[in-house]
């Protein structure tokens, strides 16, 4: 071997042995929540200081595999747990691409009995995916995500296989250091006061996603009071038929002392956490 070719080698080696050492020293210790902007419909992709990716929910079609490419990467193709809020289709009409193209370790739903496309859609790909495990959400689980960082389900506390589908959203709450998030699918109000009566003081949440994508139907006053948000993130589509988010709300969200972004508005909404403290990205 020439000496340019051995100097080249072990300037490589050097390179290589550098950049291992960064692995091993270089530790991520903030939590990242990124609202998706998936038009109407929800997708909340979660990143923990362990390294576990969560996503709940996956929008209305395939637009939530543009925005985990924008928040991922290309090379990252697998998503540690995703969690179906409920089967409206603007959550999980994007979920059976996800499946398609990342692998999947936990599924997590409450197993609301549903007849439509797009349940039928990722129930089979659900079915498809090699060693996923099928867990049917329940309050009082938690789920660590490494870092110290966990999620909390608080509903559903019962079998909501025959209820109407919003009533039976998965609620959760995400807990890092002293910072949390508040992730309530399409709930009503009238979930969020069973919550408020059975968590009262204990659901006080950094940042809050508005109920059904701001809805006059959720995100009440009592329910604004007990999670105390310093922000409330709304996500919906722009010029959407359902005249989302609506004045009620925005109004009462305003009264709360609270912020209000919207994806409509700005597109994905980033938080980043280190614990202590939540900044937008």
């Amino acid at each position: 071997m020439s000496k340019r070719a051995l100097l080249v080698l072990t300037l490589a080696l050097f390179a290589l042995n550098a950049l291992a050492w960064v692995f091993v020293f270089y530790k991520d210790t903030t939590l990242t929540v990124s609202f998706l902007d998936v038009g109407q419909g929800d997708a909340i992709l979660i990143e923990s200081p362990g390294g576990i990716d969560v996503l709940v929910d996956g929008g209305r079609d395939r637009s939530v595999l543009r925005e985990l490419g924008k928040e991922l990467g290309p090379l990252d193709r697998s998503i540690d747990i995703v969690v179906a809020t409920h089967p409206d289709a603007d959550h999980i009409g994007g979920l059976s691409g996800v499946f398609g193209n990342y692998r999947v370790g936990t599924f997590i739903s409450s197993h609301i009995a549903n007849d439509t496309s797009a349940t039928e859609a990722l129930s089979a790909s659900v079915r498809a995916e090699k060693g996923v495990k099928d867990v049917l959400a329940r309050r009082g689980q938690r789920i660590y995500l490494g870092g110290g960082a966990y999620v909390d389900v608080l509903f559903p506390d019962r079998s909501v296989t025959n209820v109407e589908t919003n009533t039976g959203s998965v609620v959760l709450r995400v807990v890092y250091g002293e910072t949390s998030f508040m992730l309530t699918g399409d709930s009503p109000s009238s979930i969020e006061d069973w919550l408020v009566a059975l968590d009262e003081g204990a659901l006080k949440s950094t940042v809050l996603k508005a109920g059904h994508h701001g809805s006059r139907t959720s995100t009440d006053a009592l329910w604004l009071s007990e999670v105390n948000p310093d922000t409330v993130v709304i996500s919906a589509g722009k010029g959407n038929s359902y005249g989302h988010p609506h004045e009620e709300t925005l109004g009462r969200i305003q009264a709360s002392g609270a912020d209000t972004l919207s994806t409509m508005g700005s597109g994905a909404v980033r938080f980043v956490s280190d614990g202590t403290t939540v900044k937008r990205k």
